[in-house]
Formats: structure tokens, sequence, C-alpha cells
């Protein structure tokens, strides 16, 4: 038989542009993050996306059967996303033999609810201590070393300065990755990954076993100083502010380029934490020293199990951080290396395949919290916070003021069925979501977070200045001497004269930019989004509408008006 060598050579070509175009076409069609203005959005099938979303309680998805009667309630929650933990002791119970039947239940049982996933993978740490690992590396602390604290005992908690910690733990993550892109690549149920929990060292400032003393002691990295320099003009202000306490030095030990560390004679939740200094200290550097030496060690080491996986399958990763707070408000109270704001540069050098740094937010300085988490373009994913009032006001003002791409409330198990606050509020979210993601990132939309303590809020957004107020209705007035709350409102400017706004108990004044003119609602419509598009409800007029110049959104459910503006002198 003769063979045509040509033809073979051109039908090779062919088959290799085939794959390849085929592998190109698959790598951009998986969950990624993309730049709009100066918003990052999550991309799901080519579409952005908004994930309302909830996480459960940490043990809930290691048994299936504990899992089936939740989901009719997870859907009904109103969720198109639910955060839930993958173990490294249960996916690797034996060294090197892997066990992926959880995770297979929970795909099937999410693709069956038309939810998507967002995987938590607990391994090395969570909440800053080690309890996730497999039987067979924490009964071997030769070959898997732990932390010590300054009295030299060993603390629960892997070190960072061990090649074989680290190794352990990116193997196994490899193999999950890997998995999930052979039985998930294509249908795209899991959105992002969480790189461990909460990592930092907790009942110290630092770890103090013999490898992490004797690297505290050299000079801070030349690659990390260099970096540090190369981008002076963009660092976190606290951090420059600690560093230029100190001389900015460009070289020299931790201790000399940031200060001193934690001194022995000071206890961690000592007789010296007073209330008073709780105050002060959780605002502010405490042994920065030890904090950014953690930092830069956990962020390494995070680093590299988060890029075993990416080479397996690159889909979004994120770290989350216990926050600095006024009840843990030095390093070692709250985990002390975590990817805190103050810390943040440190994370962009040592951890460059993580997307986003993430806040699990909980407390009640919501918005400031969540400007420190956007600065230098940062996508704002909050892996945790609370539900209630509180959170669906949260949720709403973190998706129209702060670009997010997701918010989930902890614990929803606890709250799903019963949490009818929340789910309005995602019902509400859920319905004008292709509206928010078209105006992210543009200038074009902002929200307010109004309470008791902030009850009036004025920005200008579009062509008018305008002004949100917490708005408690007359027949309220003497059934109660407190206000709910907190509420939140969003605006979208839609034309040179045209608003949408979305909320509940707000009333809203707009205000010409020139002095010399009024500002008159030449319409204002009730309505609701179907499929992305305005159905118009009531037209409001007269009581609804006070004076024909204050808007009011009716205090027992979620509202959207549709408003249209004039000018008079």
């Amino acid at each position: 038989m003769k063979l045509n060598l040509h033809a073979l050579v051109a039908a090779g070509v062919g088959l290799v542009l085939t794959i390849t175009s085929a592998q190109s076409q698959t790598a951009s069609n998986i969950p990624h993050l993309e730049k709009q203005g100066t918003a990052t959005q999550l991309i799901v099938d080519g579409k952005p996306f908004l994930a309302l979303a909830a996480e459960l309680h940490n043990s809930s998805a290691s048994s299936l059967e504990y899992m089936k009667p939740l989901w009719p309630k997870l859907v009904a929650a109103h969720l198109n996303t639910v955060l839930a933990t993958v173990s490294w002791e249960l996916i690797e119970p034996e060294e090197g033999k892997f066990d992926f039947r959880l995770v297979d239940g929970l795909l099937q049982e999410a693709r069956t609810n038309d939810l998507h996933l967002v995987l938590l993978w607990f391994a090395s740490w969570k909440n800053g201590k080690s309890s996730y690992q497999p039987l067979w590396v924490k009964t071997n602390q030769d070959r898997f070393p732990l932390a010590c604290s300054s009295d030299g005992k060993s603390m629960p908690i892997m070190t960072t300065f061990s090649d074989a910690n680290r190794d352990a733990d990116a193997h196994a993550f490899a193999a999950l990755m890997r998995h999930l892109r052979e039985v998930d690549g294509e249908k795209h149920t899991v959105l992002m990954i969480q790189v461990e929990n909460e990592v930092g060292t907790l009942g110290d400032s630092r770890d103090r076993n013999p490898a992490a003393n004797e690297a505290f002691a050299k000079p801070v990295p030349k690659d990390l100083m260099d970096y540090l320099v190369q981008h002076k003009d963009t660092l976190a202000p606290e951090l420059l502010k600690g560093w230029a306490a100190h001389g900015s030095k460009t070289s020299g030990t931790w201790e000399e380029v940031f200060g001193p560390g934690k001194p022995a004679s000071v206890q961690l939740y000592g007789p010296d934490l007073t209330d008073k200094k709780k105050d002060i200290y959780w605002r502010q550097l405490n042994w920065a020293s030890d904090e950014f030496f953690m930092a830069w060690r956990y962020s390494m080491y995070v680093n590299q199990v988060a890029a075993a996986g990416k080479a397996e399958y690159d889909i979004p990763m994120y770290v989350n951080s216990w926050l600095q707070q006024q009840g843990c408000p030095r390093p070692g109270e709250y985990p002390s290396g975590g990817p805190v704001p103050q810390v943040h540069d440190l994370w962009r050098f040592g951890a460059p395949a993580i997307d986003i740094l993430s806040p699990d937010l909980y407390i009640d300085q919501f918005a400031e919290t969540c400007a420190r988490y956007t600065r230098n373009g940062n996508p704002l994913f909050i892996p945790e916070s609370q539900a209630g009032v509180r959170g669906a006001a949260n949720a709403i003002y973190a998706f129209g003021a702060c670009n997010a791409i997701g918010y989930s409330p902890f614990g929803v198990d606890r709250f799903a069925g019963s949490d009818l606050e929340l789910a309005r509020a995602y019902d509400l979210l859920s319905s004008v979501s292709p509206l928010i993601l078209a105006n992210q990132g543009k200038g074009t939309m902002t929200a307010v977070l109004l309470d008791a303590t902030n009850a009036t809020q004025t920005f200008r957004l579009g062509n008018y200045k305008i002004e949100a107020k917490f708005w408690v209705p007359p027949s309220w007035t003497h059934a109660t001497n407190t206000m709910p709350g907190p509420i939140a409102g969003v605006f979208i400017s839609t034309g040179p004269d045209d608003y949408i706004v979305m909320g509940r108990n707000l009333a809203v004044n707009f205000y010409s930019t020139n002095e010399t003119e009024s500002v008159g609602i030449g319409t204002d419509e009730e309505g609701v989004y179907e499929n992305g598009r305005w159905v118009p409800a009531r037209r409001l007029n007269g009581d609804e509408v006070y004076e024909w110049r204050t808007l009011h959104l009716r205090d027992d459910k979620y509202s959207i008006q549709h408003v249209k503006l004039y000018r008079y002198r």
C-alpha cells in the first residue's frame, strides 16, 4: 500500500490545530475574571455572573445524607451559589490514595438543583490552626513539623518553614483540581476555589521554631524589598506608614526595617489589653515586623499550593482573612500573616497565583472594610458575613457601591428557609443582576448604607446631586422608638435625566448641580425587571411622590422605581 506523505502531514497538522483550538476554546469558557472599567467581574459560560451565595457550616459537606434535606431550602433562599468545604483528610485518607466521592456527590446535587459551587480547600490551616490535614500528616511531626511559640513549645499549626508540609498540601490540591477539570471542566458547576481558610499564626505574633527564628534574624529578602521600593507609590497606607516610621530602609533585618516585634513580656489577651487599648490597637499596626514576616511566609506557601492547582485547572482562586478587630487587635490574637489590608502588598508579592484577597466580614465597619479591600483594584468577594436584615443591606451595598463579585453569609444550614429578609434581598438582586453587571465599573452606579447613626447621605451621580435618607414611615412614629436597619439602596444613572432606584425605607431627593435651578420629578414608575427588561407597574403620583420632589421606597418590601427628572427656575 502506497502512503501519501503530504496528505498524512496535512492531516496531522489539521488534527493538531483542531486539538489546540478545542483546548483554547475550553480554557476561554471556564470560569475566569475579566475587567470592565474599574470593576473585575466573574465570567461564567461567557457572561458576567453575580454570586448570590451562602456558606455551609464547616462539616455539612462531609455527608451527602446530611445535605439531602438542605438543597430545597438553599433553592428557596434564592441562592445561586453555595460555598462548601472540601477537606484534605477526607480526599486523601491514605497518602497517595484519593477519594473524590463526596466531591462528585456535591457536584451532582448542585447541578440537580441548578446551583453553582465555590469549594473551600481546608488543608494546612483553618482559622489559623491545623485540624483538616490527614491523620498520616498529623501523627508524623518529624516529617511534617509544627510552628512553635515563644516558650519553645509546639502549637497545633503546621509551620510554613517546611517544604514537606507545603508539597504534601500542593500535591493533594493538584489532584483535586485535576479531578475537577475532568468532571466539571465542561459543566462549570464550580466557579472558584478558596485556598486554605483564615491562615495565620494564632497564639503568638509569629512562628518561633528554629527555622523561623533563623529566617527572622536574616535581612528582609532583597526581591521583597525591591518590590516594595518599586511599588512605593501604591502601597497600602498602613504598610507605608509603618515602614516610614523606621526610616524607610531598603535593607536590614525585619526588625531593623519594620520595627520591633512582640516583646517577650507581653501576654496575648493579657491584662494590659484594656478596652481603651483595644479601641486604639485595632486600627493600627502592632509588632509590624512579626506580622509582615508571617505574611511573607504564608503568601509564598499558599502561592505554591495554588499554583500547583492552577496548573491542573485554572479557575479563580482566593484567600480569606480573619480581620483585625476590637476583640482581637494584635497579631496572634487574630491570625498573624493572613491577608488583612495592611499586608495586601506582601501577599501580592508572595502569591501571584491568588486572584482575590477576601474579608470574612462580620464587623460593623462594613463600608470602611469594603473600601480597604478594593484598593489597588482588588476584586471584592465576601465569602463569610452575616445574614438577616444587616446581611441583606450589606449585600445590596456591596454589589451596588463596590462592584462586588459575590456575597456569602456563613452558616446557611441554620437560616435557609427562615431568613426571609435575605431571601427577599437576593430575589431583588437576582432580578436586577443584568442591570447591575452592565453598570459595574462604569461610574454610573452607586449605593448607600444607612442606619440610625448614619441616616442621611448626599452624593453626586450623573448630572444630579442625590440625597438619600433613612425613611421611617409616619405609621411607625408612635409604634417604636427604634429604627430598623441598616438599610441599603442602589442608584443607577440610565440616561441624562433618568435613574433607577431600588431598596426600601428610603426617601430620596434630587438636586441640580446649578444652584439657580430646581429639580422636579417628571415621571415615577414602580416596576420590576424580568429577564433583564423593565416592566412598569404603577405610575406613582400624589401622596406617593411627596410634593412631586421626593421618592419614597416602601418599608414592607423592596421596590424598584424608574424616575425621569426635569429642571425649572
